[in-house]
């Protein structure tokens, strides 16, 4: 599912929403770097009452959520916002810190999260824990198109974009992280909505899922890359795979244009989400 730091091309802050334009400039830069260092040495252990966004009223720990104000009012967020999960069944796959994952705990029925990093780990059941929640299950390990080990590296200044994606994996830190596929999952309720964003590896995702699909869930995609001709070659080969699976009805949520393997160049910035159609 934004980050903390600067992505290339068009990029949002998982934390505090800001929005990083192409060509934006150094300025931009240092401003969200000034926020990330500020949200993660200062407020890091802070426990606190979010009073903005997706999770207003829902307990906390770390980040700027305690800003009385509304920080951003993106695209994505309008979408979760009317999005109705009552009685649903939710898979967050790349969950960070749990920030989607207490927000669709508290509107569906259930929550399974998987997120690889033991440190945005422990900060993602810290927050679920906080607010009580028993309808989350947290599991320590990511998904991808096989079993294998894998090295995760990141920048502890933006563990959000911490990746297994050799194209876009980044950062002084590294851990090795279990993998398995969503194919593999025994015992979980059948979603019905999956959330991938796991910094490239959503086609492997989807490529160890093809059972999971068959049903159609709805699905909300991250789209990520290296640059921008890497996001349009990943969100091509993400929207043929789709089309192959029977996925019909593919929206970018930015824009609200319908998606074919035809126009993907549209949806190389931002989300998509998709149904059967």
């Amino acid at each position: 599912m934004g980050r903390i730091g600067i992505r290339r091309g068009r990029g949002r802050s998982r934390d505090t929403g800001i929005v990083v334009h192409p060509r934006a400039g150094d300025r931009y830069m240092l401003k969200n770097q000034a926020v990330s260092w500020i949200s993660k040495n200062l407020f890091d252990n802070v426990t606190y009452t979010v009073r903005n966004g997706l999770n207003k009223g829902l307990r906390r720990r770390g980040g700027l959520g305690w800003l009385p104000f509304e920080s951003t009012d993106t695209p994505d967020a309008r979408f979760w916002k009317q999005l109705d999960l009552t009685g649903k069944v939710v898979y967050d796959i790349g969950a960070f810190h749990g920030l989607l994952t207490i927000f669709f705990a508290r509107r569906a029925r259930i929550v399974v999260a998987w997120e690889p990093n033991s440190r945005n780990r422990q900060r993602l059941n810290e927050n679920v824990r906080l607010n009580a929640f028993r309808n989350v299950t947290v599991l320590p390990y990511g998904l991808s198109f096989q079993p294998m080990q894998a090295t995760m590296k990141f920048d502890p200044l933006a563990s959000g974009r911490a990746s297994i994606d050799a194209g876009i994996a980044g950062g002084a830190e590294a851990e090795v992280v279990e993998i398995r596929t969503l194919d593999q999952e025994e015992g979980l309720e059948k979603p019905d909505l999956i959330k991938i964003d796991v910094e490239g590896f959503e086609l492997n995702v989807l490529n160890g899922g093809t059972r999971t699909l068959e049903r159609h869930p709805a699905l909300f995609l991250e789209m990520h890359g290296a640059d921008p001709a890497d996001k349009r070659e990943r969100v091509q080969a993400i929207v043929n795979r789709l089309w192959s699976l029977g996925y019909r009805d593919i929206r970018h949520v930015e824009s609200g244009s319908p998606i074919t393997p035809e126009n993907t160049a549209t949806a190389a910035q931002g989300h998509l989400y998709v149904r059967a159609g």
